[in-house]
């Protein structure tokens, strides 16, 4: 899944001067945003979203990264999956 945020303020036209995508831009030149947070913080649509991002990418103004999955994610589930291989092999095994 990818992040973005703003490299450079842009100047758009007037299609864009709706307060929603002044938003969203606000939003992106703070932080990196997956297109799910564009759209829930901005309240467009995901296609609205998606053609701002490609005009954006166009003219070279969105720096991109993959995003990453916090360690302490797998950290919490790795006891759950330990039980999970336990239930299941007792399962396979007929206990």
């Amino acid at each position: 899944m990818k992040e973005y945020r703003l490299a450079a303020w842009p100047d758009l036209g007037p299609a864009y001067q709706r307060i929603a995508y002044r938003r969203l831009l606000s939003d992106m030149s703070q932080r990196h945003l997956t297109l799910a947070q564009l759209v829930a913080s901005s309240g467009l649509r995901r296609h609205d979203v998606q053609n701002l991002l490609e005009l954006l990418g166009s003219r070279g103004l969105i720096d991109q990264r993959r995003r990453r999955v916090p360690a302490a994610l797998f950290g919490s589930l790795l006891p759950l999956m330990a039980w999970c291989r336990r239930t299941l092999r007792d399962m396979v095994d007929g206990r």
